[in-house]
């Protein structure tokens, strides 16, 4: 007995040829209740007739396809996939085979490889989410900067660190890669270097699009309701005219957020490929072979080809290590010192600026670990104090520059300065003098 395996459409097909040869109703209505057309439904009809229910059948079903791998071929494909690339994903699997054994392949063949051999589940379909509207890209390269940090084990266990944050700016026009830098942290230290890199290299972008993390908005109630306070970060991009434009969901600013995932996924297996450990031969390595690969895959072309970055002039260059410093104000004291960070500073004599007691001055941390001291627009000379310096004193406990607390005495009631207060006060209460 021969059993012949039918899909539910070829059963329901069946039921209607075979009503059809019975003539329980006719070719029109037949291709009615198939969708098909009348002349299908009589070459149908005729299969069936000869050679019964496996007449539908297509002809192919169990014979091997002409376009299958050879055996050999396979068992190496499955073995490079075991050992070196399991837990890639089918694509980029495909382009490593490619890249590194020269096996040529389409993708959805891999994908079916890794399928069968358990290396690849099939995603689910994700939920319906919350409905977002659609942002047009930018139409033009420098025009909005997405700018964003990510902490991931990106050495995986190769190193004694944790997690290493990846600092990335993407172009909104264009989704180019335009800066990629390993960090220790995302704070205000190293993303004040990866934007001294950027703008040497690139220029000023019109805008900058990021999120609220403190680095770049002060989230204080309180500090929020005065709109003077800024952020080191907000002020340094004052300087420069460069507009920030803060996002109010991680998906509001989804090209970056997308970034991080591909490069969860493809930067962690490159530095393993590489057998890449530290900080900075991974920089290196996005520099000189991530980056341009990246971008001449997933890049696009802008709808205008006008370049919007701004080149530096010679007083943003000369003032770049200020602006991206930390800046602190401080208050010069009678003897003309100041403190910062637990250290004592005094003012030398020679000054290229008038200095005045109470002057506020504004002391720069700069990346490089120098101290820089501006009043006015000009830098002043200063040494650093040993310890903190002693009072000037003139006398026990005295110091010339402050004024004793008033001694002053509070006459009686009755005291003649106070003699016609007293005489009314002792009227009214009907007390003769």
């Amino acid at each position: 007995m021969t059993f012949i395996t039918m899909s539910a459409q070829e059963l329901d097909r069946f039921q209607i040829i075979k009503k059809l040869i019975g003539k329980h109703i006719d070719g029109t209505e037949a291709a009615n209740l198939l969708r098909l057309s009348i002349r299908q439904v009589k070459r149908l009809k005729a299969n069936v007739i000869k050679s019964g229910p496996a007449g539908l059948i297509h002809g192919s079903r169990g014979r091997e396809s002409h376009n299958k791998i050879d055996n050999d071929e396979k068992k190496k494909i499955i073995e490079l996939l075991r050992k070196r690339y399991h837990d890639f994903g089918p694509t980029f699997a495909n382009e490593k085979l490619f890249e590194n054994h020269g096996i040529v392949h389409d993708s959805k063949t891999i994908r079916q490889i890794m399928i069968d051999e358990e290396l690849w589940k099939p995603r689910t379909k994700k939920k319906a989410s919350a409905h977002r509207a659609w942002r047009e890209r930018r139409s033009c390269y420098g025009e909005m900067i997405q700018f964003d940090g990510s902490y991931e084990h990106w050495f995986e266990n190769r190193n004694d660190t944790a997690e290493v944050c990846l600092l990335a700016g993407v172009d909104d026009a264009t989704g180019k890669l335009v800066f990629l830098k390993f960090a220790e942290h995302e704070g205000v230290f190293p993303v004040f270097g990866f934007w001294t890199e950027y703008l040497i290299r690139n220029g000023k972008p019109r805008s900058i699009y990021l999120d609220k993390f403190s680095t770049y908005n002060i989230n204080h109630r309180l500090a929020k309701e005065n709109g003077d306070t800024l952020t080191q970060f907000e002020r340094a991009a004052s300087e420069l005219k460069i507009e920030l434009i803060k996002a109010n969901s991680p998906q509001a600013k989804g090209r970056v957020e997308r970034l991080f995932e591909t490069l969860q996924d493809r930067l962690i297996k490159e530095l393993r490929l590489k057998n890449i450990s530290s900080v900075d031969e991974a920089n290196i390595f996005l520099e000189k072979t991530f980056i341009p690969k990246f971008n001449a895959k997933f890049s696009v072309e802008p709808r205008n080809k006008t370049n919007l970055h701004q080149k530096l002039n010679q007083k943003e260059s000369r003032r770049l290590q200020g602006i991206f410093s930390r800046q602190k104000e401080r208050t010069i004291l009678n003897d003309f010192t100041f403190s910062f960070k637990k250290q004592w500073y005094q003012l030398a004599k020679e000054q290229p600026a008038t200095i005045c007691k109470k002057d506020t001055v504004i002391v720069e941390e700069r990346l490089d670990k120098t101290i820089h001291i501006r009043l006015r627009g000009k830098y002043l000379n200063y040494k650093l104090l040993p310890k903190r310096p002693e009072k000037n004193q003139t006398g026990p406990n005295k110091m010339p520059w402050i004024l004793p607390a008033s001694k002053a005495h509070t006459p009686p009631p009755n005291h003649p300065w106070r003699h016609a207060f007293y005489t009314n006060s002792l009227t009214k209460q009907n007390i003769k003098v």
